[in-house]
C-alpha cells in the first residue's frame, strides 16, 4: 500500500534531523521535509496560504486564530522551538533604566507585538517583576533591518495597545542605539549590542535568572508548535499518532547523539557540563512533547495571551491539540 505524501516545513533542528535524513520515518507517511530556517517565512506561508500539509507554527498565533474561530489548522503537542526570553530584552543605559520596573511608560521596540517571544517576555516582566506595561509605547518593526517583520496572519488585538509602526527607514537596533527607543525585546539580539557600550541586557545574569524561573515555575517557554491543515487531518486522522511517534523517536535520536561526548556533535566546548545541568533542571529531556509534561508552560502561555488582549478568554489546553492515541 502506498504511503501518504505530506509536506513538512520546519527549521533543521537537531531534534528534527533524523526525519530529514530518513533515519526516522513515520509509519504510513512519505514525509517531504522542507528545511526553512526563517520561521517567520514558514508562519506567513502557512497562515496566509496553507502552503504545507504541516509545519512548525507560532504558538501564540495558532492559539489566537483558534480562539477566534479559525479552524483551518489543528495542532500536535510537538514543540520544535523553546527559548527562555529573559536574555533578549536590551536597554539603552542613557534611558535611565536600571531595573525591570523602569520599563514602565518607555518606548520599547518589538518585531511583532503578537509574536510568542514578546508574549513570553511581557508575561515574565509582569508576573515576576511587577512591571505595569499598559503605559508602554510599542514601536513595531524588524530588529536588524528597516521595515516590518514578516506578514503575520494573527487576528486583531482585543484591547487597545499603543503600537506604532517603525517607518523611519531604520532598524529597531539603530533606533535603540540612537536613543529613539529605550529598549527592545523579542527573539533576536540587536546588532548594536557589543558595539555601543550603552546597550546592555536588562538581566545581565540572564542564565541564572532563567534557571531560577524554570525551577520555580516549571516553565520552559514554548515558541512553536506543530500545525497541520485541518482538511488533511480530517481526511487522514491516523497521521496524528504516526507523526507524534516519529517526532518522539527523532528527538530521542538527537538526545542520544548529543550525549556521545567522545567527539562533540555540536560546537559547544562545555557540552558535558551543560548536559549535566539539563539532567538536573529538566530530568534529561529539555524538549518534552505531549500535554502533561507541558501543562505548566501551556497554561502560562494561555494566561499571558488572555491578559495581553490576544484572546478573549482562556482556552482549555486540552482543546488546543488533536488526540494522539498511542505514544512511543
Amino acid at each position: 500500500m502506498s504511503k501518504l505524501p505530506l509536506t513538512f516545513a520546519c527549521g533543521l533542528y537537531d531534534r528534527m534531523l533524523a526525519l530529514h535524513t530518513g533515519d526516522v520515518r513515520p509509519d504510513g507517511i512519505d514525509l517531504n521535509y522542507i528545511p526553512i530556517d526563517d520561521a517567520r517565512q514558514i508562519f506567513d506561508r502557512m497562515g496566509g496560504g496553507l502552503e504545507f500539509d504541516l509545519c512548525e507554527f507560532s504558538s501564540s498565533e495558532f492559539i489566537s486564530r483558534m480562539s477566534k474561530g479559525d479552524d483551518s489548522l489543528v495542532a500536535l503537542p510537538v514543540f520544535p522551538s523553546r527559548v527562555f526570553r529573559h536574555g533578549f530584552t536590551f536597554i539603552n543605559k542613557k534611558s535611565g533604566i536600571k531595573k525591570p520596573k523602569d520599563l514602565e511608560g518607555k518606548r520599547i521596540g518589538v518585531p511583532l507585538y503578537t509574536m510568542s517571544a514578546a508574549v513570553w517576555a511581557r508575561g515574565a516582566l509582569q508576573d515576576d517583576n511587577g512591571v505595569e506595561l499598559s503605559g508602554v509605547k510599542w514601536v513595531q518593526g524588524a530588529m536588524n533591518s528597516p521595515g516590518s517583520h514578516g506578514s503575520p496572519s494573527a487576528p486583531p488585538l482585543l484591547k487597545p495597545v499603543s503600537i506604532e509602526q517603525n517607518n523611519t527607514g531604520k532598524s529597531l537596533s539603530q533606533l535603540l542605539s540612537e536613543g529613539a527607543i529605550d529598549a527592545t525585546l523579542g527573539a533576536v539580539t540587536p546588532d548594536c549590542f557589543g558595539k555601543n557600550p550603552d546597550i546592555v541586557r536588562l538581566f545581565p545574569d540572564y542564565r541564572a535568572v532563567e534557571r531560577d524561573y524554570c525551577k520555580r515555575t516549571g516553565i520552559f517557554p514554548i515558541m512553536h508548535l506543530l500545525a497541520m491543515r485541518r482538511d488533511v487531518y480530517d481526511k487522514h486522522p491516523f497521521i496524528a499518532t504516526s507523526l507524534f511517534i516519529a517526532f518522539e523517536r527523532s528527538k530521542e535520536w538527537a538526545l542520544h547523539r548529543m550525549r556521545e561526548l567522545g567527539t562533540l556533535k555540536y560546537m559547544v566546548p562545555w557540552l558535558g557540563p551543560d548536559i549535566e545541568e539539563i539532567d538536573e533542571v529538566f530530568g534529561g529531556d529539555p524538549f518534552p512533547y505531549g500535554l502533561e509534561p507541558n501543562r505548566p508552560t501551556l497554561t502560562a502561555l494561555v494566561k499571558h495571551l488572555h491578559e495581553q488582549g490576544l484572546i478573549k478568554a482562556p482556552v482549555p489546553i486540552e482543546k488546543l491539540f488533536v488526540p494522539v492515541h498511542a505514544q512511543h
